[in-house]
């Protein structure tokens, strides 16, 4: 009788422990969320792209003028220094950061309605690009809500008169990307610094 009880249990503890990898992966895995670092290098490597895409709209034989400056009143004021990049923190870098970046945004709205009147030959990259706009602010959005940075809200930018032709939109075009350029430049070191800062506070 005892050898029979023996068996049963040797029987059911086998069972069990052949049913364990099943219990082990219906447990679902802890969900890890993107460090600050990860997504500072997400912003820097975005930001760098969309630099690329402005480099080379503006190698292109559409874009071979010299711009008529200042068309536009309400593009942000890219004077920056480099001499200031280190000493920049966190939370009002970035909220600074988002403000010029809706504003480059709805600038590259208006020309894109200039450009879809006068058949600009630069739209589908131009598209690309806006697209990718929008991409980077959903993420500095999100990092904002990371780090409890603050969401600025700027009156909306205003717009110079409609191109009245494609000479015209070719101009401020010019002088668009040029300034987004520079934006870009200053964004993707931003992004580095901030991240290489993260990294060192993190070890200490």
């Amino acid at each position: 009788m005892k050898l029979l009880v023996d068996s049963s249990s040797s029987l059911l503890l086998s069972l069990l422990l052949a049913q364990l990898p099943l219990f082990t992966s219906a447990v679902p895995a802890p969900y890890r969320r993107p460090n600050v670092v990860h997504e500072l290098d997400r912003l820097a490597n975005q930001t760098k792209n969309l630099r690329q895409i402005t480099a080379d709209l503006l190698k292109e034989h559409a874009f071979e003028t010299d711009p008529e400056q200042h068309r536009f009143k309400s593009l942000p004021l890219m004077n920056n220094r480099a001499s200031d990049i280190n000493s920049l923190e966190m939370r009002p870098t970035l909220s600074q950061l988002h403000t010029d970046l809706k504003s480059f945004e709805h600038h590259f709205a208006w020309l894109s309605r200039a450009s879809r009147k006068h058949h600009h030959p630069a739209l589908p990259k131009l598209g690309q690009m806006m697209s990718l706009i929008k991409s980077l602010t959903s993420m500095l959005e999100h990092q904002m809500m990371r780090v409890d940075a603050q969401r600025l809200s700027p009156p909306s930018p205003s717009m110079p008169p409609p191109p009245p032709s494609q000479f015209d939109v070719l101009q401020s075009s010019q002088e668009l990307l040029l300034q987004f350029r520079l934006f870009c430049d200053w964004a993707q070191r931003v992004f580095s610094v901030l991240s290489t800062k993260s990294k060192m506070s993190a070890v200490q």
